[in-house]
């Protein structure tokens, strides 16, 4: 169950954020088998000069379209997961919305003892597996 946040520069349309969190959610899904109903994301918007970024990084050309993708999930996926994971991203967000030089996306795994998914409870500590889904 991964937990998502992504950030963007305030002015896109309700369709166009949409379309960016489907795509997020629906390359989880097909890349590195997040359930389908595990779904938690929070998408900020910020005022123009609140997102602060390189335009020219590492030779990638962004713009103030940049969007920020912070996926925060339990550790697991060798490094040929990551890779498929950043490429479906970037691609399925520029199928939708955003050039893939303004998809800026970084993973941070960390173990299930850190998660409490409600009532201050370790669930993955506590609840049998097969009942996570």
């Amino acid at each position: 169950m991964p937990l998502v946040r992504i950030d963007i520069i305030e002015g896109r349309s309700d369709s166009d954020i949409a379309a960016i969190s489907d795509a997020v959610h629906q390359a989880l899904v097909s890349v590195v088998g997040v359930p389908e109903r595990d779904r938690f994301q929070i998408v900020t918007t910020h005022p123009r000069g609140r997102v602060i970024y390189n335009p020219g990084y590492l030779g990638i050309d962004r713009t103030d379209d940049i969007v920020i993708v912070q996926v925060f999930f339990a550790t697991g996926r060798n490094e040929e997961a990551k890779r498929a994971l950043y490429a479906r991203i970037a691609a399925g967000i520029a199928e939708r919305t955003t050039r893939p030089q303004d998809v800026f996306i970084t993973l941070s795994e960390n173990t299930r003892a850190d998660w409490s998914f409600g009532n201050g409870v370790a669930q993955y500590l506590e609840v049998p597996r097969e009942e996570w889904r």
